[in-house]
């Protein structure tokens, strides 16, 4: 197979696959750090202990270790039994969920973050258990909070919804995973540092299940986020950046919560 041939079909395989990925690697990290600011003292020492084992204390250094396995050839089992519990496709457009419609067999990140969470907080488990359970709670919340991430089944979160944006061909659900937070033109720190600023966010009431509560939102937030004419451009970025910056707000605000109330 000559050399332009195989050029080719990588590329056809990377833009038809499936994206698992939420807010990019970036945003994962801004999640995570807004959470780290707000931890409890207990919550902070209980992660600090179940992180030492990997040479770090931040919960941004493990932000993306749910998506990394993908690249571990020695994860490749791990990554096959949970890449389905980074998202959830609704198949309704009211989005309500639905478990038995929307999170067949409990295959959806409404039930993959339930199930690590129950995992990290429970303290019969094995450290290196939990140390993975956190890994995969601090990227979870992350995915719920990314509205196509939350999506409709019918265009797979917006990756088959094909946009241009910055003069190239794209999909709405890439541009929301890291498009629009390259505009800002900040690394991730100094993003961190700017969304802290501006104070906690005024979050809905709690439910008795709020990672369903999560999916709902970002669902209906997803509504609005289809751009006339398939094109982003600048008009479209500066109206939307701010409900994505919104999003990673809440998510390090939840973040911080969901620990402090299962570790400390």
């Amino acid at each position: 197979m000559s050399l332009r041939r195989t050029a080719v079909l990588l590329l056809a395989c990377f833009l038809l696959a499936p994206a698992a990925r939420a807010w990019g690697p970036d945003g994962h990290r801004i999640v995570a750090d807004l959470a780290q600011r707000h931890l409890s003292p207990a919550a902070e020492a209980r992660v600090e202990r179940l992180l030492a084992p990997e040479h770090t204390r931040r919960l941004a250094d493990v932000a993306n270790w749910a998506d990394d396995i993908q690249d571990d050839p020695s994860q490749q089992a791990l990554w096959k039994a949970t890449r389905s519990l980074h998202y959830i496709n609704f198949r309704s457009r009211a989005c309500d969920y639905q478990p038995p419609r929307d999170c067949r067999d409990g295959r959806c990140v409404v039930q993959g973050l339930a199930h690590y969470v129950a995992v990290l907080g429970d303290r019969s488990q094995d450290a290196a258990a939990r140390r993975e359970a956190l890994k995969f709670v601090v990227h979870f919340v992350g995915d719920l909070h990314q509205p196509l991430h939350a999506g409709y089944r019918d265009d797979k979160g917006g990756n088959l919804y094909q946009v241009q944006f910055q003069g190239q061909g794209s999909n709405l659900h890439r541009v929301w995973d890291s498009g629009m937070l390259r505009s800002r033109g900040l690394d991730w720190q100094d993003y961190a540092q700017l969304l802290d600023a501006r104070g906690p966010v005024a979050l809905a009431p709690a439910t008795e299940a709020p990672f369903a509560a999560w999916a709902e939102e970002s669902c209906r937030l997803s509504r609005d986020i289809y751009p006339d004419g398939h094109t982003v451009d600048a008009a479209y970025t500066q109206a939307q950046l701010p409900l994505a910056e919104r999003r990673l707000r809440e998510a390090g605000q939840r973040l911080a919560e969901l620990l402090n109330r299962t570790l400390g």
